[in-house]
């Protein structure tokens, strides 16, 4: 039986990770990390021990683009696997808007909006998330 935690990061089932879906004038918000500085991902990451996806959300848009949120509404959860781990992925997906303007910090490379093209996306973003939100 697994006993692992709530709001741990990792479970039977793999990684649990939150993201924000903020999509301003027909483009959706992505970033990239320093560890693959070509993929680009939702922002957002791994809930830490007792957090709810909610709250991790929070303290990684913080975090790694320096704002907080106005608002969160659950959009989807996507099972997956995760593009760098390669291991089975659970993504709590919410559609966001951002109180200021993100800009790369902590782990991340670079941040671009984008309309789907041009740009190398994760598989989960490509195929789950875009279809929803624009």
């Amino acid at each position: 039986m697994d006993v692992t935690p709530t709001g741990s990061p990792e479970t039977a089932a793999g990684l649990l990770v939150s993201a924000a879906a903020v999509v301003e004038n027909g483009r959706l918000l992505v970033v990239s990390k320093t560890a693959a500085p070509g993929l680009f991902y939702l922002p957002g990451g791994k809930p830490e021990p007792g957090e709810t996806a909610r709250e991790a959300l929070v303290r990684e848009l913080g975090e790694e683009l320096g704002v907080r949120p106005r608002s969160l509404t659950p959009l989807t959860e996507i099972r997956a696997t995760a593009a760098l781990e390669g291991v089975p992925m659970t993504m709590t997906v919410f559609r966001a808007t951002l109180e200021g303007r993100p800009a790369p910090a902590a782990e991340i490379a670079a941040l671009r909006w984008t309309d789907g093209t041009g740009l190398d996306l994760a598989p989960a973003v490509r195929d789950h998330v875009l279809p929803l939100v624009l």
